[in-house]
């Protein structure tokens, strides 16, 4: 058998050029040759042209994903988080600014009172350890006092107004204060909270407590943050491609984002080529993200606008109903591949947005030709995402919806299906829920770790690398039969379920 060469499997281009559409489930890599260790896989990696991210995470713009905390854990991954736009302008505005006013890697939510409020429970403190007294009763107004909850306790009279016995300002920090130098603080001062205040109007932006230096200290290591030219961490927006939009777009411009999002479900239009023309033309430093598509010659037109980057993926989403309702979209692994195969020659980054369940998803998705992933479902349901937990059946949930969903779309979201104008509405998703997931800070770590043991099996060491290893026909595919998904299927449900908790780096 000496000098005769061994083929195996098939490339890629002989794969997905058979007039079939291919979702991840349906394609199995085989493995390569290793000869480097788990740890010198480098996920680094592009999102537009121009902005580089430490680990190739990006987090939905759905309005039950990604508001200001779940921005600033992504951010402090080294990943970003796209803020939703079903709201009004200046709301989703602000949530980029407090994502921007923070270097901490996530957000609780202080607890204000004004000087003639009282405070009826204890639950009241729930869960901080004190509360503010401001001059209006919220953080836009002057800081007067703090009212600690053991000192609470301890009074005679409940009843009385804040203002008789509250205490005079607490210490204070700058907001931007990472979390090593609010850690020193606390240490130093040995204190059991500070107050982290913007600069230099003096508001309150949020409480660092010396419970999150443990809760931090035991997630696992964080890598490089993602910050922008600003120094602030990087967080991105989502908008529409309609004439008021170009209003909404100035308010993100003016908050600081350092990326947007053309959002809709079918990016192939007059309507978003000619903002992604607006955005280029009045804003030339401001990348634009375009999409969603997943042909070549959906692609080829947003590119020749003046995309940075695309967002592929048409109803793959778990929560999506598109190829059901309309009877359009593709099979998100040939998407992804044939996308990036158009968009590698100009350049352009590809983003491969819904689909992903699980780490070997993502491998599939950044071998395939995607810089990075967008996730929904995957990130839903953590302490990160939007919405208060609710019990059901015993279980801690989190609602989590489709924008195209008739629930989603009464806040506004039709405009992404084209179908602002339109008297009746068609529902392109449906609302569901999601258990408890914890922390992303804790579960995208682990998951970061299985997708480089892929990467290793491949013997790609960095994302370029698979994408050399693909397209040169090194790593071959095949297509995997539905007894051996069910089976698969079978085993992790039997083997991985514990305490209504998929193990994060295998299931979300």
């Amino acid at each position: 058998m000496d000098g005769v060469l061994l083929e195996d499997g098939f490339p890629a281009d002989r794969l997905f050029n058979q007039g079939y559409s291919y979702t991840y489930d349906d394609v199995i890599f085989l493995p390569h040759y290793i000869d480097f260790p788990t740890d010198s896989v480098n996920l680094s990696t592009k999102l537009t042209k121009n902005i580089d991210l430490y680990i190739p995470c990006v987090s939905s713009p759905m309005d039950t994903v990604t508001e200001s905390s779940m921005a600033v854990a992504m951010a402090a991954l080294g990943g970003i988080g796209i803020i939703h736009y079903n709201n009004l302008a200046h709301e989703q505005a602000a949530l980029i600014r407090a994502a921007k006013s923070r270097r901490i890697p996530f957000i609780s939510d202080p607890i204000f009172k004004s000087p003639s409020d009282s405070i009826d429970s204890i639950d009241e403190f729930v869960p901080s350890p004190c509360i503010f007294v401001t001059e209006s009763g919220n953080s836009k107004s002057k800081l007067l006092g703090v009212v600690a909850k053991y000192d609470w306790e301890s009074l005679t009279e409940k009843e009385a107004p804040v203002s008789d016995y509250m205490l005079g300002s607490p210490f204070s920090a700058p907001s931007n204060y990472t979390f090593e130098q609010a850690a020193a603080i606390l240490a130093e001062k040995k204190l059991d909270y500070v107050t982290l205040v913007s600069e230099p109007d003096g508001e309150v932006v949020d409480l660092f407590t010396a419970t999150d230096v443990e809760r931090v200290r035991g997630f696992p290591k964080l890598g490089l943050p993602s910050l922008g030219r600003d120094g602030e961490f990087m967080v991105g927006a989502a908008m529409g491609t309609r004439e008021h939009d170009k209003e909404r777009l100035e308010h993100l411009v003016k908050a600081g984002a350092d990326v947007v999002i053309l959002d809709s479900s079918q990016g192939n239009s007059i309507y978003q080529i000619e903002m992604i023309k607006y955005v280029k033309r009045t804003y030339p430093e401001l990348d634009v993200i375009g999409g969603n598509v997943v042909t070549a010659y959906q692609a080829q037109n947003l590119i020749q606008a003046g995309a940075d980057a695309l967002r592929v993926g048409m109803g793959s989403g778990s929560i999506c109903t598109t190829q059901e309702v309309c009877a359009v979209g593709r099979g998100q692994a040939t998407a992804v591949y044939k996308v990036s195969s158009i968009a590698e020659k100009s350049g352009v980054p590809v983003i491969a947005d819904g689909g992903i369940a699980n780490s070997g998803h993502i491998v599939k998705a950044l071998v395939l030709g995607a810089s990075t992933v967008m996730m929904g479902s995957f990130l839903a349901g953590s302490n990160e995402a939007p919405g208060a937990y609710e019990y059901q059946g015993g279980r801690r949930i989190k609602k989590y919806r489709g924008m195209g969903s008739l629930e989603a779309m009464t806040k506004g979201s039709d405009a992404r299906y084209l179908g602002d104008t339109s008297k009746l509405k068609v529902a392109q998703g449906v609302v569901g829920a999601v258990a408890d997931k914890g922390s992303v800070l804790k579960f995208i770590p682990y998951t970061m770790h299985a997708v480089k043991q892929g990467f290793q099996d491949l013997g790609a060491l960095s994302v370029q690398s698979a994408h050399n290893l693909l397209k040169t026909g090194v790593l071959r595919l095949e297509e995997q039969s539905g007894c051996f998904l069910s089976q698969l299927s079978y085993n992790i449900r039997s083997h991985f379920f514990v305490g209504h908790r998929m193990q994060p780096a295998l299931m979300l």
